[in-house]
């Protein structure tokens, strides 16, 4: 049974503040456990309800991190997980530090995206088209957020994700930058390069003034509905298309 230490220690991990602090994150279910420990996260704790086999990497294997694994009641997941049906199991990983960006390629640059599901779905939309690096304002969403986490479904492992001054960063770097706007230029009649930085916005807001300024291109995904009346498109949607359009080159 786990003390009420260790409950408060685990579930304080849904604040950012205590993620920075105590430098770990929280991973649930089987699946995504499983895939993250093949990966270059190392492994801190594994609680679960049942045993199950861990195909743990080398990295995790050289530390021992695979004996990590502590049996637990229902009972006490569900006094730990951050999930309304627990998935049987939840580990806590170390949080990585961040990689150097590699400004070659397409790097997608969010501005203030502040909704998790939003942030965990482009994540996983990055490692889908093989983008790298996703480069993100200090007013997005904090990526080890455990619902940004879900939403990934274990592409957080693969995809190098660095929070900067997004003004700073888009005046020095020296790729062009495209930024989604509803006025832009319809994506569908541009020639894309294959090396460039893609700018979504705030879900309500948009693209800010300050960050607009920094932008060489505004593009945008065209209304085809009769009565085009739908205000705007979800920002991992519109993140998608465009992704796809930049692919399709």
């Amino acid at each position: 049974m786990l003390s009420k230490n260790q409950i408060k220690s685990i579930t304080g991990l849904k604040q950012k503040k205590q993620r920075q602090h105590s430098g770990f994150f929280v991973v649930e279910g089987v699946k995504t456990i499983k895939e993250l420990l093949q990966s270059q996260l190392v492994l801190h704790q594994l609680y679960t309800t049942e045993t199950f086999h861990i195909d743990a990497n080398p990295i995790q294997m050289a530390i021992g991190s695979y004996r990590n694994e502590v049996l637990i009641s229902e009972a006490d997941l569900k006094r730990i997980s951050f999930l309304t049906t627990p998935n049987k199991a939840l580990a806590i990983f170390k949080i990585p530090q961040p990689k150097p960006i590699e400004t070659n390629g397409l790097i997608v640059a969010l501005d203030a995206v502040r909704d998790p599901g939003n942030l965990g779905a482009i994540i996983r939309l990055c490692d889908w088209f093989g983008v790298k690096n996703l480069v993100c304002s200090n007013e997005t969403v904090d990526c080890f957020n455990p619902k940004v986490i879900q939403a990934t479904m274990g592409s957080i492992s693969r995809v190098h994700i660095n929070y900067v001054d997004l003004v700073d960063f888009l005046k020095a770097n020296k790729l062009p930058v495209f930024g989604a706007f509803m006025e832009g230029c319809n994506v569908y009649k541009k020639q894309l390069p294959e090396n460039g930085v893609l700018v979504m916005g705030n879900e309500a807001h948009g693209i800010s003034k300050e960050v607009e300024a920094a932008i060489t291109e505004k593009i945008s995904i065209p209304r085809f509905g009769d009565l085009q009346a739908t205000e705007s498109l979800n920002v991992a949607t519109a993140t998608a298309i465009l992704l796809s359009e930049f692919r399709r080159g």
